[in-house]
């Protein structure tokens, strides 16, 4: 065997779960000790020494990564990239159509987010922090197609629709609620909440 197959490392990777993201795990023979965990785009990579195995492993790397979720979560952008985010995707899915405001809330303890058509203010529960960029894209896209259409009728899902992970992202926050134990009301028609 080569001196460079030794030292080189191996990575595999685990698919997202409720409670985190898809992690890429670098275990390397050159790591004695330590790991170490960052977030790369929506993924967390984690990288430890290449003896860890089974359960020990399992154990340091689920260490490391709570240890980055606790200390900076995913999407730690405060209001003002989220609306940044919100005003790019409107132009892309929402005919331009901008809303008034957009942040984070704490308040939001049976949805995900709400737009109120009146005001054009949107909201998005903090709970969404963790997930993948892409499902908070969803999330946004199906508030801003509140702005054109206040109900959840076709001309409503056409636009919200627009968006191509919007199915997918409906699946996703299922199985978010339920590893989070939350109960999600249906939308409320009226305020055009998620």
């Amino acid at each position: 065997m080569s001196r460079h197959s030794t030292t080189s490392p191996s990575v595999s990777v685990e698919p997202p779960r409720f409670d985190r993201p898809e992690v890429e795990i670098r275990s390397s023979p050159r790591r004695k000790k330590t790991g170490s965990a960052h977030w790369s785009g929506s993924r967390i990579v984690v990288q430890i020494p290449a003896r860890l195995r089974g359960r020990e492993r399992v154990v340091f790397v689920d260490e490391l990564v709570e240890r980055l979720l606790t200390q900076r979560p995913q999407n730690a952008a405060g209001d003002a990239a989220l609306e940044d985010r919100a005003r790019e995707l409107a132009t892309i899915y929402n005919d331009d159509v901008m809303p008034s405001s957009v942040r984070w809330v704490n308040n939001q303890q049976a949805r995900w987010a709400s737009c109120s058509p009146a005001s054009r203010e949107i909201r998005v529960s903090s709970r969404l922090r963790q997930c993948p960029e892409w499902v908070i894209d969803a999330v946004l896209v199906h508030e801003l197609a509140h702005l054109q259409e206040a109900d959840h009728s076709p001309a409503f899902y056409e636009i919200a629709g627009r968006y191509p992970r919007q199915h997918e992202c409906e699946l996703f926050l299922e199985g978010y609620a339920l590893g989070l134990g939350l109960r999600i009301e249906e939308t409320d028609v009226d305020d055009g909440g998620v």
